[in-house]
């Protein structure tokens, strides 16, 4: 399955690379929104892509064949940032991009159970050699008033209290273990009405497991600094959140950087998907584009 990168004309007109500059991609995925950055900042200018996610760094190593060492490509946590900059020896960095969004690829992998659309086992890992805790671990093992906490703060689930209370009773009849057995425990919780909403009335249950899981908003938080910290005077921050809770940690940080004075907002608000592409590529309805540039 081949992933479309969401927003990449937006993305390429706020990050504006020029020849010879280098840029950060934070999320390299399968290498689209680093092609278009590598289209634009020859001859000399690079990319550094990272992913925790190795599959991801394999799936974009196609860009070595036409842009050779011009594209740096890393299997780490966007969270050692820093690092990562200083291992590699790479120079000034005039744009980071960090797309907070999951793959095609990711959502369908065997064994991961990303998609509450197969029948998989309640993994959700990006990275299983860093990453010991499991949904599986979560949905058998935490305490009810727990699971409870990251429906409500990681899914906005408004019937996480029911559904938490299911999932804990359903585990004493033996292990839960699939995402099948997860959206039965899910829809025996909630009333007929939800399973016909606009959205599958499982997906913000497997939102907050796999947020939890990997600890998605706190890596938010910790790489926006270090993000303005690596950039160059005039360099841009472009960011692409999926859903509330990334786009609020987002637009605050971003609110609260520009009232010190560090950064200019370039957008009041948050550039959203053109109806052609939506036509195209649906995935992109929940995608919102912040961007600022560093003074």
């Amino acid at each position: 399955m081949i992933h479309t990168a969401v927003l990449k004309k937006e993305v390429i007109e706020y990050l504006d690379p020029k020849q010879n500059e280098n840029f950060v991609d934070c999320t390299v995925g399968e290498g689209g929104h680093t092609e278009d950055m590598l289209g634009r900042n020859g001859p000399e200018g690079k990319v550094l892509g990272i992913d925790l996610d190795p599959q991801q760094v394999a799936a974009s190593q196609w860009l070595h064949v036409q842009y050779k060492e011009r594209v740096v490509l890393v299997n780490d946590s966007y969270t050692n940032l820093k690092e990562i900059i200083e291992r590699k020896s790479f120079g000034a960095v005039n744009g980071v991009l960090l797309d907070l969004g999951m793959s095609s690829a990711q959502l369908v992998r065997a064994h991961k159970g990303f998609s509450f659309q197969i029948d998989q086992g309640l993994d959700m890992r990006y990275n299983d050699e860093t990453n010991y805790l499991t949904a599986e671990k979560i949905v058998n093992e935490w305490p009810e008033e727990k699971i409870k906490e990251i429906l409500e703060n990681y899914g906005e689930e408004k019937f996480a209290k029911k559904i938490a209370k299911n999932i804990v009773e359903q585990r004493k009849l033996g292990r839960i273990k699939t995402t099948f057995q997860l959206i039965e425990i899910i829809k025996d919780a909630t009333p007929s009405a939800y399973w016909r909403g606009k959205i599958h009335y499982a997906t913000r249950t497997f939102q907050a497991l796999r947020i939890a899981v990997n600890d998605e908003l706190e890596n938010v938080k910790r790489i926006l600094p270090d993000a303005i910290s690596i950039l160059a005077p005039e360099g841009r921050l472009a960011v692409i959140s999926f859903h509330s809770l990334e786009d609020r940690i987002v637009k605050n940080f971003l609110s609260s950087e520009a009232k010190k004075g560090v950064l200019k907002i370039l957008t009041k608000k948050p550039i959203t998907a053109s109806r052609d592409e939506l036509s195209k590529n649906p995935r992109a309805r929940s995608a919102k584009l912040r961007v600022a540039i560093k003074i």
